[in-house]
């Protein structure tokens, strides 16, 4: 699996607030993204089942965009996104664009 990821979507989508598919309770103020069901559901190491067993929840990422980082951990699932693509919670989109954006074109991300 490529470590580096470039030229994909980041996208805001509010609702990522709440229980995830990693079982963990997400707040808006959070840094942290889900991954696209494509990569979540074919994690090396995951034998699907029960969600939360994932080992790519908690892992982290960095995302950068126009010479601003940050760095997010996977706490949830994407249903609706390329394999590439991540959805990042308000305060994490926010350190990287206007959060009013809503979807970023160009962002580099890597695992950590």
């Amino acid at each position: 699996m490529s470590s580096h990821f470039s030229h994909f979507t980041l996208q805001l989508i509010v609702p990522l607030a709440g229980l995830g598919a990693c079982g963990i309770v997400n707040k808006d103020t959070d840094y942290i993204a889900a991954v696209s069901h494509l990569l979540f559901d074919n994690y090396p190491g995951y034998k699907g089942g029960n969600p939360n067993n994932n080992p790519m929840c908690g892992r982290k990422v960095t995302a950068t965009y126009k010479g601003k980082s940050v760095t997010v951990a996977l706490t949830d699932r994407c249903e609706g996104c390329a394999v590439t693509d991540l959805d990042f919670s308000p305060s994490a989109f926010n350190q990287l664009a206007d959060f009013a954006l809503g979807r970023l074109s160009g962002v580099t991300w890597v695992w950590n």
